[in-house]
């Protein structure tokens, strides 16, 4: 029987531990913490990003995030604490169970970018 996007995103939200703007604020301040924010350019330009935090769009995340792949970024690694966030907590959940599944052990749902502000978190624009 195919998954839906609901079967999906409850999957991942089982594996995935979500966490709040406090706590993820406390992370990204220690070193082996790599912030993701999984949204697209746009709502970057409109909203600005968490100090910081790495971009990388929703569909590039399994690209960025393998080591082997020419389209790797450094600033990925499994040993790395890593707390993904978007503007509604969707991406977020996939991309986290994605990173799991590629073998990432310290994944951590944040959600969205709004639970970052609401808890006092800074955000850069530029």
């Amino acid at each position: 029987m195919p998954l839906t996007v609901k079967d999906m995103l409850d999957a991942a939200h089982a594996a995935v531990p979500k966490i709040s703007g406090a706590e993820a604020i406390t992370l990204a301040g220690q070193p082996g913490t790599l912030v993701v924010d999984l949204r697209d350019s746009a709502e970057l330009a409109a909203t600005g990003k968490i100090p910081g935090a790495v971009n990388v769009s929703r569909g590039l995340i399994e690209f960025r995030a393998d080591a082997s792949h020419p389209m790797h970024n450094p600033a990925f690694s499994e040993a790395k604490t890593v707390i993904v966030h978007c503007a509604s907590g969707g991406r977020a959940a996939l991309a986290g169970k994605t990173l799991q599944d590629m073998g990432y052990s310290d994944v951590r749902n944040l959600g969205r970018l709004q639970d970052w502000t609401e808890a006092g978190g800074e955000v850069e624009k530029g």
